[in-house]
């Protein structure tokens, strides 16, 4: 790691100087105007003095004016804003005693531009970095490749999950467009990134480890905010806007191909969008060490030389975007549509078969004189399905009989969300943000009967006659209530204090197995009757506090530090999962390791106490280089974790006996409160490397992270933690051309999961090349990924599981993880019209 060029991107905080004697005052007045100099009625402009932080307001009137008086002398930070357009700022507005200031703005239109902001420290990066991603992924979650701190859990083509600081899944909260997403699977195939196509994302906010209480409801690891962008409409005085965007791209690994479409037709009140994709791949393939694995006695539909089975998928995606803006207010309604007609997951016993969203999401936004309102409500209906898919249809020995051909499942979920929120300035330098949000939240998830064909002299199984209920009218209603107070202390200081309350609401109806009579070493296989039996009401009153501080001590440093109480309560399938049978354990499993889980009615929510701190180093010309530092503890009470499940709850067979101290194999698990530490630092950074004129320009960028994950109950190791790692990088810009040169770094992962049986996985760096060239309204990029063609297993893969048994007929292999992509070549071309 001793190459690693390490430089960060966290944005400074606002510089305030001294106030001046109330009595010398001034006035600042002037004009509003937009890009063709018509004027903007209902802007707001607002002016801080830097100083002192005393701030005022006013709204420009029908001719676009305003004005401001009575303003103490000194040096003024003006702003103006209005629905539709950038802000803009002014930071040199210097105001005398008894002078009259004129400040005219004119507006840029708000325009959609991908890009990544970190606001854990408030660092961004920029649409450079996130474009020429979305031309190589149709993952959008590998869009937060290389931010401090994240990670990625791989699920399947289209539906990695973020990880921040060694947490997951539903204890990081991912919001769509302001839409709090619930994946409707057992197997979290359908996570909410997997709703919004990379092409179409607008902005990415991260909140890594402390996210402020406006933005961290029910979550204790952080926070995702993805949006797809504003609006866009025509200048005043322009009768239509007719913009729109195609593009298409090609994978030589795995034969990935697609495309997409977007376009805006808008006046100056009104603005009607669509944007649509789809993607395809083949299942991909490792690099050649792959085929000599050690693997030669496994059967077709497990292993097709370096080919990973189970890694092809086809996705589908449109939105419908309708908006209407009046002076300083604008109403946007969004119409979105999934379709995932496949996905293969390698980690995973089943495939998703189907994948079918449909949502609605209405939004309102205006600027008032005391500041912001917002307002939401949306709702998603999601249909799921799951079975074999090809590379998991199973065989038997060289007569090739088919032992399962299918075992259908099917989910439905419906989520219906509101939230209204407000910002209000206070007087002087403060901002008071208070809100509400609900969500009603239905899922069902049964599994239509399935009996098996099976091979002469096999008896019938047990997946008949009945449906098997999984969940049964499973509700997690959550109502949420937030104030956050943001203050200028001093022009060096700045806090913010946030407290929240979340109250989720849970139960279930009853359930069934596939065969009520149906018995297993003299117990019931499916005993559904001490949970049908049991109080399944749950109630979780949560609180959350947030509290962080900025020092500026100078031009060159900030220090930042910050405390968080966060709280999660369970999902429906860590509380409700009922079944003991190992079948229906197997498809419990979001965590992708091949063992078997069951839920428990006793879990309690998690509370976890985060403690972090950044120093932020930069040159006075922040462009020229920056390095930034965050080390992070966290303490997690009562943290979702598993044990091996004891006879009392799994049963006294022997397969169950066997599991409590196996040492190898998948094993049986029930989820339990535990206690937890997370521990590690994130060190990021820039540099300016050289300014050759007609040469161009080389930049170096770095991130360095590191977390540890520890079971305090057990003594154990967190499961799915990252090791170290590192990303490098030089970009050399010459006109029209980005040049890209990148090697990315991940150590051994030795601390693994014992009770989980973890496999470890050994250490690789693979080296990416990527270019960009634009030139008038095309882009063009190609890259080469993995260039020496280096195999490796990702850490966070998961088990490589579900392609079949073995020629002699045993189990699914434990021990396997799932390799890396190998060498790949792609392209895009994009054209703006």
């Amino acid at each position: 790691m001793n190459r690693l060029i390490v430089v960060v991107f966290f944005l400074c905080a606002p510089v305030m100087p001294f106030a001046q004697s109330a009595s010398d005052t001034g006035r600042v007045s002037g004009l509003l105007k937009d890009p063709s100099g018509a004027v903007i009625q209902g802007g707001v402009i607002e002016v801080k003095n830097i100083e002192s932080g005393f701030n005022r307001s006013a709204v420009t009137d029908g001719s676009g004016h305003y004005a401001l008086d009575a303003l103490p002398v000194g040096h003024y930070r003006v702003s103006a804003a209005a629905v539709g357009f950038e802000t803009f700022f002014r930071n040199d507005v210097i105001v005398g005693a008894k002078q009259d200031i004129n400040v005219d703005f004119s507006l840029g239109l708000h325009r959609k531009e991908a890009s990544v902001l970190v606001i854990a420290s408030m660092a961004s990066v920029g649409s450079e970095t996130v474009v020429p991603k979305s031309g190589n992924t149709s993952d959008t979650a590998l869009l937060l490749a290389g931010i401090p701190g994240l990670s990625l859990y791989g699920n399947g083509g289209v539906s990695s999950l973020p990880v921040i600081h060694g947490m997951a899944d539903d204890k990081v909260r991912t919001v769509v467009d302001g839409m709090d997403l619930i994946s409707a699977c057992a197997n979290h195939m359908n996570p909410p990134l997997s709703y919004i196509d990379p092409t179409n994302v607008g902005r990415i906010k991260v909140f890594a480890g402390i996210a402020p209480a406006s933005a961290g409801g029910d979550s204790i690891g952080g926070t995702v905010l993805v949006d797809s962008g504003e609006p866009e409409f025509a200048a005043p005085g322009r009768r239509f806007l007719v913009r729109g965007q195609a593009a298409t791209f090609y994978r030589s690994n795995g034969n990935a191909y697609g495309a997409n479409l977007g376009f805006t037709i808008a006046g100056e009140n009104l603005s009607m969008a669509y944007s649509g994709s789809i993607s395809h791949s083949d299942n991909y393939d490792a690099a050649k060490p792959f085929k000599a694995a050690g693997l030669a006695a496994i059967d077709r539909g497990w292993l097709a030389g370096e080919t990973v089975g189970s890694s092809r998928y086809e996705s589908q995606i449109h939105q419908f975007d309708f908006a209407l803006r009046r002076q300083n207010h604008q109403v946007e309604l969004k119409l979105g549509l999934q379709h995932i007609p496949y996905q293969g997951f390698p980690n995973q016993r089943m495939d998703m078969t189907l994948n079918d969203s449909i949502n609605a999401n209405l939004h309102y936004r205006g600027q008032y004189h005391w500041g912001a309102l917002e307002a939401r409500i949306y709702t998603d209906l999601t249909r799921h399905k799951m079975d074999f898919g090809p590379d998991k249809q199973y065989f038997y020995g060289s007569a090739a009989t088919i032992l399962a051909p299918g075992m259908p499942m099917d989910t439905k979920g419906l989520n219906l969300g509101a939230t209204v929120k407000a910002d209000i300035r206070m007087a002087g330098r403060d901002t008071l943000r208070v809100g509400l949000e609900t969500q009603r939240y239905h899922l069902n998830d049964w599994w239509p009967p399935s009996p098996p064909v099976l091979p002469p002299g096999y008896t019938s199984g047990g997946m008949a006659p009945n449906t098997f209920i999984n969940i049964n009218d499973g509700r997690r209603d959550r109502i949420g209530l937030f104030a956050e107070w943001d203050a200028h202390w001093s022009p060096r200081w700045i806090s913010s204090l946030g407290v929240r309350n979340d109250t989720v609401l849970m139960n279930t109806g009853t359930v069934q197995g596939y065969n009520n009579t149906m018995m297993y070493n003299g117990a019931p296989l499916y005993p559904a009757t001490t949970f049908n039996s049991s109080d399944r009401k749950r109630t979780d009153p949560n609180f959350d506090l947030t509290a962080t501080g900025r020092y500026t001590p100078g031009e060159t440093l900030e220090l930042e530090t910050g405390y968080a109480r966060k709280t999660h309560s369970p999902n429906l399938y860590e509380r409700y999962a009922w079944s003991t049978n190992t079948m229906a354990m197997e498809m419990i499993n979001f965590a992708g390791d091949g063992n078997f889980y069951t839920g428990n009615l006793g879990l309690k929510p998690e509370v976890a106490h985060t403690l972090s701190a950044t120093a932020n180093w930069h040159a006075p010309a922040r462009e020229q280089r920056e390095i930034s530092v965050t080390p992070y503890l966290t303490y997690v009470h009562d943290y979702i974790d598993a044990r091996r499940c004891p006879a009392t709850v799994c049963g006294s067979s022997a397969a169950v006996a066997a599991s409590l101290t196996a040492t190898r194999g998948f094993v049986y698990l029930q989820f339990l409160n535990q206690s937890a530490r997370l521990y590690g630092v994130d060190v990021s950074g820039r540099s300016v490397l050289a300014r050759a004129g007609r040469y161009g320009s080389l930049n170096g960028t770095g991130v360095l992270n590191f977390v540890r994950g520890e079971n305090r109950t057990t003594g154990d190791n967190l499961y799915h933690i990252m090791p170290l790692n590192a990303k490098l990088a030089l970009v050399h810009r010459l006109g029209a051309w980005t040049n890209v040169v990148e090697e990315q770094l991940v150590g051994a992962k030795k601390e693994v999961s014992q009770v989980r049986n973890e496999v470890r996985t050994g250490g690789y760096g693979l080296l990416n090349l990527r270019s960009s060239y634009e030139w008038k309204r095309f882009r063009f990029d190609v890259g080469l990924e993995n260039v020496l063609n280096k195999f490796y297993a990702a850490p966070l893969s998961g088990a490589y599981v579900g392609q079949g048994p073995t020629m002699s007929g045993s189990a699914i292999p434990w021990g396997l993880t799932i390799p890396g992509m190998g060498r790949s070549l792609y392209s895009g071309l994009a054209l703006k019209f």
